[in-house]
């Protein structure tokens, strides 16, 4: 019997922990974490693999730290983006929350630069992105890199190892409610772990496992809004102006012919893009390092198309994932393709790509067209987006400009939730960070753990 069961070792679980044995230190809590160890993760692509071997678990997605641990760990320092916990908690206290959090990674070995905290240095790319009808949001990003993140983390691993039970390697099944409470959990092995409090916090890779077990149980889910789009990479010359003052910049454009959002997300000056396998389904991301000599000539953010979808629908999961796939099946992976040739109405091929002045950091993606994978509407919305961003930086709708599909960030159709981020239905059932809806991004979700675990110690 433990006071406190955890689901899934991402930032979310991990700050769940480390402020439960901070305030409860004769608590019994146990980690629950499909994939391994932090030193022990490893991506088979990144290390000479031509094709992506499908790993399951993934090596990129699962594992202490979650699918952020090989991410270039960006900490955004403002609750205006990266999640809706103002949603549940007012506008100052998850501020504070974001300061104490980023206090406690600084405790863990963060670096200590912070890119925009000083406005009057952008202002100029403020108004150009105004005139472009832009929306930048401010938002002060602490820059660890691929290889300072995983320091982190495994010093954040270390410190818990002792004072709490991980489990890797290991996936909850089922969980376990008798009369609107929750009573513990059931492994794949079929062990049963019985428990006072269960956080859920399965980030992308678990959110699909997730909404299946609300909806097995009976508990009414709010749908989040589908982002599904493509990674750019460009040289790095091209946004320096920006990255550099910014390092990450957080743009928003409502596309003229359709209305829809689209936004920038997770921008990796000198950075390089990466696949990634959800349960067989290849999509992309991207990261980038601190270290000088890992840094490359180019820069990839993704364009996301968020799209909230009315009734009867109801699997926003299944549908990311059904686009994804359209890319899996003429690509055998990840697809590639030119701007240029995209307008062209042509298929990239390797020749094409082979000629441009920008050379692809994704090395097995596959040449081929867009066109025939991502629906009309969310690709129109990408190229006006593209047209808007070189209005604040010439040259992002070079011909040359590469385009990676499919990109999907997988969100969890939300439970009704409490201010405390206890469901509504299921009581001593909390559910916090990516996975669960609750945020999107590193930072946040750490704040949402520290949030119920608080509230779990008050009790």
């Amino acid at each position: 019997m433990y006071n406190v069961a955890i689901i899934g070792a991402g930032p979310a679980g991990i700050f769940t922990a480390l402020e439960i044995v901070k305030l409860k230190p004769d608590w019994k809590v146990v980690l629950i974490e499909k994939g391994a160890r932090i030193e022990k993760r490893a991506c088979l692509l990144r290390n000479g693999h031509k094709n992506c071997p499908q790993c399951k678990p993934c090596g990129l997605l699962c594992g202490w730290g979650g699918a952020g641990a090989f991410s270039d760990g960006k900490l955004t320092l403002t609750p205006d983006v990266g999640g809706h916990l103002i949603d549940y908690i007012n506008y100052k206290d998850v501020e504070n929350l974001i300061q104490y959090c980023d206090d406690v990674y600084l405790e863990h070995g963060a670096t200590d630069v912070v890119y925009g905290r000083d406005k009057s240095k952008f202002l100029d790319i403020e108004r150009a992105a105004t005139l472009a009808e832009l929306k930048l949001v401010h938002s002060p990003v602490r820059h660890l890199g691929t290889e300072r993140s995983l320091h982190v983390l495994k010093h954040m691993q270390d410190y818990l190892q002792d004072k709490i039970e991980i489990i890797n390697n290991k996936t909850v099944e089922s969980l376990n409610v008798e009369n609107g409470t929750i009573k513990g959990i059931t492994l794949n092995n079929g062990e049963t772990i019985e428990a006072q409090y269960v956080v859920v916090a399965p980030g992308r890779e678990g959110a699909d496992w997730f909404s299946k077990e609300l909806i097995k149980n009976g508990v009414n889910v709010v749908n989040n809004a589908v982002d599904v789009g493509v990674r750019v990479e460009l040289p790095a010359a091209v946004m320096e102006p920006i990255t550099s003052r910014l390092y990450e910049s957080k743009l928003i454009y409502y596309s003229p012919t359709f209305g829809d959002e689209v936004r920038t997300f997770c921008m990796n000056p000198n950075g390089e893009v990466v696949s990634e396998n959800y349960n067989g389904i290849q999509t992309v991301n991207g990261h980038s390092y601190a270290d000088a000599d890992k840094k490359t000539q180019n820069t990839n953010f993704a364009l996301l198309v968020s799209k909230k979808f009315t009734e009867p629908f109801n699997e926003p999961i299944t549908y990311g994932q059904h686009v994804a796939s359209l890319a899996n099946m003429l690509s055998g992976g990840v697809l590639v393709q030119r701007f240029g040739d995209l307008l062209d109405g042509k298929r990239s091929t390797p020749n094409r790509i082979k000629e441009s002045i920008i050379q692809p950091t994704l090395e097995c993606a596959t040449p081929g067209d867009l066109s025939l994978v991502l629906p009309y509407r969310q690709l129109l919305s990408i190229i006006e987006m593209l047209y808007a961003l070189d209005k604040i930086a010439p040259g992002v709708a070079s011909r040359y400009t590469l385009l990676y599909g499919v990109e999907v960030k997988f969100y969890s159709a939300r439970p009704r939730l409490t201010n405390e981020l206890e469901s509504t239905e299921i009581k001593n059932l909390f559910a916090i960070g990516d996975g669960a809806g609750v945020t999107r991004g590193l930072m946040q979700a750490s704040a949402s753990g520290v949030h119920c675990a608080r509230v779990m110690a008050s009790r």
